[in-house]
């Protein structure tokens, strides 16, 4: 049997990221390694607490040798449309959850709405990338 351990996104600035997804999304630190031998990548994980079992990598989006320019600029256009990636979060208050997120600065481009699964609402990242949490009925 698999499991899932990490989800990767992509992300502009790792610092910037890491800001948002610890202190407005309430995550925390999982790993943050810089390996000077393979030209500072950096292994940044977040994870929410009491879910040890899973990982949201942050990752830069790399230039060569890894991507080329033009490559590492599309990833970096879908990410600006909310198109490179995105995040779905279970919570069990939909709305008091979008309060206190809200209230730690996160912008939401949906508030809660009943849908037909439950309650959801959708933010996105200072990268761009879409994410949703919803309480299920």
């Amino acid at each position: 049997m698999i499991k899932i351990a990490n989800a990767q996104l992509w992300v502009h600035d790792q610092d910037e990221a890491l800001a948002f997804y610890t202190e407005k999304v309430g995550m925390e630190v999982r790993a943050d390694v810089t390996m000077p031998e393979m030209g500072d990548f950096r292994w940044l994980t977040v994870g929410p607490p009491g879910q040890e079992d899973v990982s949201i990598t942050l990752m830069a989006v790399p230039g060569p040798p890894v991507f080329d320019e033009e490559t590492r600029a599309q990833i970096q256009a879908l990410m600006a449309k909310g198109a490179a990636g995105g995040l779905f979060f279970a919570t069990e208050d939909c709305r008091a959850s979008y309060e206190e997120l809200k209230s730690r600065g996160v912008e939401f481009a949906q508030e809660p709405t009943e849908q037909p699964y439950g309650i959801d609402a959708g933010f996105r990242d200072p990268s761009g990338n879409s994410a949703r949490m919803m309480q299920q009925s």
